[in-house]
């Protein structure tokens, strides 16, 4: 008898971050001279960052 696969066992959990000013962090994605750039923005003062952890 053949169990559940590994991966479907597994839960998915969602981290929110936020911002000192109480804003919540979003995750972008840019397109810059060629290349991919994930940044972190917060949504109400628009300050940006490389990680969310950087916003502490």
């Amino acid at each position: 008898m053949a169990g559940a696969s590994k991966n479907s066992r597994k839960t998915v959990t969602t981290h929110k971050f936020f911002c000192s000013c109480g804003g919540e962090v979003i995750m972008k994605t840019l397109f810059e001279s060629g290349k991919i750039k994930n940044v972190a923005e917060c949504g109400s003062c628009k300050r940006v960052e490389r990680r969310p952890k950087d916003f502490k």
